[in-house]
């Protein structure tokens, strides 16, 4: 099949080469436009309570409108607030131009301390804040403001839903072009100084900026539309990172064994065709894997994992074609001047140092093996103390922005950190509730640890049998502390403060968290052995081996388990963070897992070939390791460099992941790969094969067919 497929590339490259600008063109022009949403409750199903809430609300008070943004007033010298400063506020307020998001302000509260006074402006109705055009208007907001408190001792600051959704969409957008220019950067530099060519350097980045990017976003559209997907823009930046740093990896797989085709003499088409017949299984088989990984994200039960999961596959689908197709074809019409300016690229590497340790692993397998498993090992007992967080106001965006700085400044001053976003308590009965019934259950509420404030009760005009009663958190409705509360405390206890016949929902952002957890603990334990399962069959399938799947996968999750530990003892333990941004996890899975059995393919691949020449288990994978390895250390040092890059982007969430999957693909591919698979396959020998025995030597006539 490669083989066909390789010898119609290398004779048809420019047909290859026109379908896929021909496709490009198509698809940008008549792809669907599909809009975003950030709003984790579009992410949930309806059977969990914070939904349940929501809904009852939106059918009993459709008037209700929530907070969009509370301005938070304090002094610039830090002393209480006078009469005179409190008037000044009000005057600001009533004399401020609103932006249409908004249908008008509450009255101004001062603190008990009177440090701070804040005001909270609702939003009009259908907005949900999450539309760039609706949050984007809070930089109006922010400069009416500042404009109003000039010449006066006041300083105002925004935060809330929209001002905190902008904030996190410009660090989004700042994350996006410094990953992306680092990313591009980091290829350049690499691919030169391995290929010493300008070309090879450029084609990974002209193709993924020209043709791979808007077709698998083109694609991302039309499975959105047609599946009724859920768009999360968060995804941009991983994206990114995903396009280029696979696709750098799958060319170098390529182009290593088309290098080495052109060194033995080979002619430059049938190198083509000849790289792509021995390397295009390995990578068909990877970039299977890798899809397998992320679309067995439709299992899950959030929104947020069903977006994720099919947009990343659609973008390794693609890249993946292109590897097989695209690349193949550009290479062979470039022909000689690929390499240039190097003169000595036809020189063949002497390859000491991989010969070196390739030679080393052979005669000690049993040392690699206890070494990098154990490594391994250790690592992974970290992992155990794993502590998840849900702060994503924190994570999300740096802790400069002027949202987090005026929830700082509203809760020194001495209100409560839920009085930016009141959470709802939802009362609903088959029969008519009496307002009686309603205020008793609020005086209820006030004596319910973690609630700060009861600021309203009321039954609905239209449906007397629900009722709606507003309450403050005494803590941020996104931290740690308010999930544990509602969770813990405030559920359990509303719960059973609720006459009889009527049923007590806790709803807002909180909530949403709350349930959010849940249902990831639900999905970790479908998403994950599914995922496995399937990704042992691709090896099965491969290696036609049921014996080499079941310690690749063992060595993988070694990898994960590592991974994890690892970025417990850099955040948790030496950086003092109380926990890890509890999506963590479900990223390692996405690339460690996924792309680490990339790089076990690629060198079992070639361990079997090395075997199928002849040689002894042992002399195989020494010679796995020298052919192998400098692939795999070229496509880990290149794709741990671009997930790297995400530690520039000035939030936790990027930062903990830039640092656990660029450490994690290092560890596939430096300890994983190089040393631990290759290891373990020396010891156990022929019987890795088992049931298939493809390791076996092949008949000396059809061994001279393939070559």
């Amino acid at each position: 099949m490669f083989g066909a497929l390789g010898r119609l590339v290398s004779r048809r490259p420019w047909w290859v080469i026109a379908g896929w600008i021909v496709t490009t063109v198509l698809l940008v022009l008549f792809a669907p436009s599909v809009d975003s949403t950030t709003d984790q409750a579009d992410f949930l199903p309806d059977k969990y309570e914070s939904i349940k809430a929501t809904n009852l609300v939106s059918e009993a008070f459709p008037q209700q409108q929530d907070a969009g943004a509370t301005i938070v007033f304090d002094r610039t010298d830090g002393e209480p607030l006078t009469d005179a400063d409190v008037a000044t506020a009000q005057q600001v307020v009533d004399e401020l131009d609103l932006p249409e998001v908004f249908t008008g302000a509450e009255p101004i509260q001062v603190s008990p301390t009177k440090q701070v006074a804040i005001v909270n402006l609702t939003l009009a109705p259908d907005v949900t804040g999450q539309d760039p055009d609706e949050y984007n208007q809070v930089k109006d907001l922010r400069d009416g403001l500042s404009d109003g408190t000039k010449g006066t001792d006041l300083r105002a600051q925004t935060t809330g839903n929209l001002p905190q959704t902008y904030d996190q969409a410009e660090s989004g957008s700042s994350a996006e072009a410094i990953v992306g220019a680092a990313t591009v950067l980091l290829i350049l530099l690499l691919l030169g100084i391995i290929f010493r060519s300008v070309l090879i350097a450029l084609m990974p980045i002209l193709a993924v900026g020209f043709i791979l990017s808007p077709v698998s976003s083109a694609l991302i559209n039309i499975a959105a539309k047609l599946f009724d997907l859920q768009k999360d823009d968060s995804t941009t930046v991983i994206l990114i990172v995903v396009l280029f740093g696979i696709g750098t990896d799958y060319i170098l797989f390529f182009l290593f064994r088309y290098r080495e085709r052109m060194r033995e003499g080979e002619e430059h088409r049938e190198a083509v065709a000849h790289a792509l017949e021995r390397a295009g299984e390995a990578i068909a088989s990877a970039g299977a894997a890798v899809f397998v990984a992320f679309m067995t994200l439709v299992l899950s039960s959030l929104g947020i994992f069903r977006s994720i999961g099919p947009s990343l596959a659609i973008a390794v689908a693609v890249t993946l074609v292109a590897a097989l197709t695209l690349f193949p074809a550009l290479v062979t019409v470039l022909g000689r001047a690929l390499f240039w300016p190097s003169k000595k690229w036809k020189e063949p590497s002497k390859g000491d140092r991989f010969a070196r340790i390739g030679g080393s692993l052979g005669k000690h397998p049993v040392r690699y093996a206890v070494a990098s498993g154990g490594a391994l090992a250790v690592l992974t007992i970290f992992a155990l103390g794993f502590n998840p967080t849900f702060d994503l106001g924190s994570s999300s965006s740096s802790s400069t922005v002027e949202s987090a700085e005026a929830t700082k400044t509203l809760e020194d001053g001495g209100f409560a950190a839920g009085s930016t976003q009141p959470m709802p308590v939802v009362l609903h009965s088959d029969d008519d509730l009496t307002q009686e019934q309603v205020d008793q259950f609020a005086a209820g509420l006030t004596k319910v640890d973690g609630i700060a404030q009861v600021i309203g009760a009321q039954l609905s005009p239209s449906n007397p049998s629900t009722a709606i009663v507003m309450t403050v958190l005494q803590d941020d409705p996104t931290s740690d502390a308010a999930l544990v509360a509602v969770r813990d405390t405030i559920r359990p206890a509303i719960h059973d403060l609720a006459p009889d016949g009527s049923t007590a929902y806790v709803g807002g952002i909180t909530s949403v968290f709350v349930d959010f957890q849940a249902a990831m603990n639900r999905d970790y334990s479908i998403v994950f052995p599914v995922a496995a399962l399937i990704i042992m069959l691709i090896l099965a399938l491969l290696l036609r081996s049921l014996v080499a799947p079941v310690y690749l996968m063992i060595s993988v999750g070694l990898g994960f388990g590592a991974t994890l530990g690892a970025s417990v003892i850099v955040f948790q333990h030496f950086a003092g963070h109380e926990g890890l941004v509890f999506l963590l996890p479900i990223y390692i899975y996405l690339f460690v897992v996924a792309l680490g059995t990339d790089y076990n393919i690629l060198m079992i691949a070639r361990l079997r070939e090395e075997a199928r020449e002849g040689r002894a288990p042992r002399d195989a994978a020494a010679q796995a390791v020298r052919h192998a390895g400098p692939t795999v250390a070229a496509a880990g040092l290149i794709l741990a460099g671009t997930f790297a890059s995400l530690m520039l982007a000035g939030n936790s969430l990027l930062t903990q992941m830039g640092f656990a999957i660029s450490f994690g693909i290092f560890v596939a591919a430096f300890v994983m790969a190089m040393f631990f698979t290759p290891a373990l396959t020396a010891l156990i020998g022929h019987a890795a094969w088992w049931p298939g025995h493809g390791d076996e030597k092949k008949p000396e006539a059809e061994a001279e067919k393939v070559l």
